[in-house]
């Protein structure tokens, strides 16, 4: 019998055009459901061996395959976490059968926090969930294992935020940190413009004191490219202050790695130190807006903090209005040509006082 019952959940028994037998069990105690399901999975395979049709093709499939890809990168620990989210909702779906609607509709909308409770996501949160199933889903077409990808286009986002502070401000922000470890992080943003991911990350092995600079691999920058850090005298201090220390990291606490900071500690900093709107992001803000408003070239800040693109660091460029003053002059017409006609009368003038 191509079906049976079995401790009351039904089991399907067939072989396939080519012989393989397929015996297992369908889930489910209702027999018209189980035989539904033996019809569709015979049909499917006839289709693979006769038409030459692709296998479906599981979720956990492509996770581990997509996940594979990213093994060892700086965000490898939050595309796992996404993974994750997205398997809970989408994990029972064939990847060749997930529609934008399925991926819509589990789109997460909360954050909830045990003190706080429910927050809504912001659009950019969104967008990072999106963006991770995208990616899977176009990798899934790329292996041949859907016909295309749905259409998933992100959520529209606010314009990006550049928020800094004055450096009176900035040191009355390190004298309230109450630990070294969080202060020493601080220090090495202000300095050099390190992402925060990337201050934790630094170990001993990728600084030279001597020459005084440190590197970022290319599996560490968000960028993907790896870059020479100049240390000025701040930076220098936080790592020759360090150098003694054991661990493989310039920066640890209680002996082991730190991974994120400590969010609330810098906040309730933040708020001792009377500034508002202020995040450890907003350190790099700051860095980028003093070297702007220094006169450092956008093409130099650019490879100094590691920014893919030369539009990411435009942001900043209007704090820095004296790099186009030398260029004003090029096109002047009026101020030039008044000039010269009232040279030309006063010569004139002269020559008719000569004559009389």
């Amino acid at each position: 019998m191509p079906i049976r019952q079995r401790n009351g959940v039904w089991w399907i028994d067939f072989r396939t055009p080519s012989g393989q037998r397929i015996r297992r069990s369908t889930g489910t105690p209702d027999k018209k459901a189980a035989q539904e399901y033996h019809d569709r999975l015979k049909a499917q395979l006839w289709r693979q061996h006769k038409l030459g049709e692709q296998a479906d093709r599981s979720y956990d499939e492509a996770a581990l395959r997509f996940l594979a890809a990213y093994e060892g990168q700086a965000d490898y620990e939050s595309k796992v976490r996404y993974v994750e989210y997205w398997r809970q909702h989408l994990g029972r779906i064939p990847v060749a059968n997930i529609s934008t609607a399925h991926v819509l509709d589990a789109l997460p909308t909360h954050k909830t926090y045990k003190k706080r409770g429910p927050e809504p996501l912001t659009p950019a949160t969104k967008n990072r969930y999106l963006a991770c199933i995208r990616t899977m889903l176009n990798m899934c077409a790329a292996w041949g294992w859907i016909a295309r990808a749905p259409q998933l286009p992100a959520l529209p986002e606010p314009k990006r935020r550049v928020r800094w502070i004055p450096r009176g401000e900035a040191a009355k922000l390190i004298q309230t940190v109450p630990q070294e470890w969080l202060r020493d992080a601080c220090i090495l943003g202000f300095a050099t413009g390190m992402r925060e991911d990337e201050i934790y990350g630094l170990e001993w092995s990728h600084v030279n004191l001597p020459a005084r600079t440190a590197w970022v691999d290319a599996d560490r920058a968000k960028s993907g490219r790896s870059r020479t850090i100049p240390l000025n005298d701040d930076a220098m201090a936080v790592l020759q202050r360090r150098k003694g220390a054991d661990g493989r990291y310039v920066l640890m606490r209680n002996g082991r790695r730190i991974r994120g900071g400590d969010d609330r500690m810098f906040r309730q900093s933040v708020t001792d130190a009377g500034i508002q709107n202020f995040r450890f992001h907003d350190i790099r803000h700051t860095w980028a807006s003093w070297h702007a408003q220094a006169g450092t070239p956008l093409l130099v800040l650019q490879q100094l903090g590691g920014w893919e693109t030369l539009e990411m660091v435009m942001k900043y460029a209007h704090l820095a209005p004296s790099h186009l003053a030398s260029h004003a002059g090029a096109v002047t017409f009026w101020s030039h040509d008044q000039e010269q006609a009232q040279k030309n009368g006063n010569e004139d003038c002269a020559l008719v006082a000569v004559a009389a």
